[in-house]
C-alpha cells in the first residue's frame, strides 16, 4: 500500500489569500509592488521562478520575505479554513491504511498549528519542511532516505509545477491537483501522472489503479 504524500499550502489547507494578503502588506518594506486580484490569477500561469520575475522581487530579499510571510501566517493559520472534501478524503484514507505525510515550504510550526486546529494531527506520520521557492527535489530525497522508502513506495499529491519537477527528478509517481494555485492547464503542460480536480478524486483513482498502487 503506497505512501502517500501531500503538499500543505493549497492542497491540504487554503491559504492562497492570507498569503497575498500579508505579501502586499510586506510589498513596500521589500521593494516590489503588490498585486491586485487579477494579477494573481494571472500567476497562476505561471512557474515559481516565472512568478518572482514578474514580480519583480529582488533576488536577494527572497529568503528574508519568505521567512516574514511565514512568520506572519502564524498569526493567522489557525484561522484558515482545509480544502473543501480534503479532510474526508484524509479520513478515508488512514482507514484503508495507507500511511500519510506533508512536504512543505511552509514552516512546521505553521503546519502543525493548523492541523491541531483542524484535528488533523493524528493523520500523518511525518511532516517534512524546508523545501525552496524554487523545487522540493532535495527534500523529496531526504524524505525517502529518512523514512527508509523507496520512489515507488511513495505518491505525491501537490498543487504546483514545482511539485511535479520534484517527483519526476526523483521518479515519484505524481498527482497534481487543480484546486490549488497553478491552474490545470498549467499544471497539465507539466506532464503530471495523474491530474485531479476534487479531492474524492484521489480515492477514486487509488481504487481504478490499484495494480499500480498496490
Amino acid at each position: 500500500m503506497p505512501v502517500i504524500v501531500f503538499d500543505f499550502d493549497g492542497t491540504i489547507a487554503d491559504t492562497l489569500d492570507a498569503i497575498v494578503t500579508i505579501a502586499n502588506r510586506l510589498a513596500p518594506e521589500f521593494g516590489f509592488t503588490p498585486v491586485s486580484q487579477r494579477e494573481v490569477e494571472s500567476y497562476r500561469n505561471l512557474n515559481a521562478r516565472e512568478v518572482i520575475r514578474r514580480s519583480r522581487i529582488p533576488l536577494v530579499k527572497i529568503p528574508f520575505l519568505i521567512r516574514r510571510v511565514q512568520a506572519e501566517l502564524n498569526r493567522e493559520i489557525q484561522h484558515l479554513n482545509p480544502i473543501i472534501g480534503v479532510m474526508s478524503v484524509l479520513t478515508t484514507l488512514r482507514q484503508r491504511g495507507h500511511r500519510l505525510g506533508i512536504v512543505t515550504s511552509n514552516s512546521s510550526v505553521n503546519v502543525t498549528t493548523f492541523l491541531k486546529k483542524q484535528g488533523l494531527e493524528s493523520m500523518f506520520d511525518f511532516i517534512h519542511s524546508g523545501a525552496t521557492l524554487f523545487g522540493k527535489s532535495r527534500i523529496m530525497k531526504q524524505l525517502l532516505a529518512r523514512e527508509g522508502l523507496t520512489p515507488g513506495e511513495i505518491i505525491y499529491v501537490g498543487d504546483e509545477t514545482r511539485d511535479i519537477d520534484a517527483a519526476q527528478a526523483v521518479k515519484i509517481t505524481m498527482i497534481s491537483v487543480a484546486w490549488g494555485f497553478n491552474t490545470a492547464e498549467t499544471l497539465a503542460r507539466h506532464h503530471p501522472d495523474f491530474l485531479i480536480h476534487h479531492p474524492y478524486e484521489l480515492l477514486e483513482l487509488l481504487d481504478h489503479n490499484r495494480p499500480r498502487f498496490p
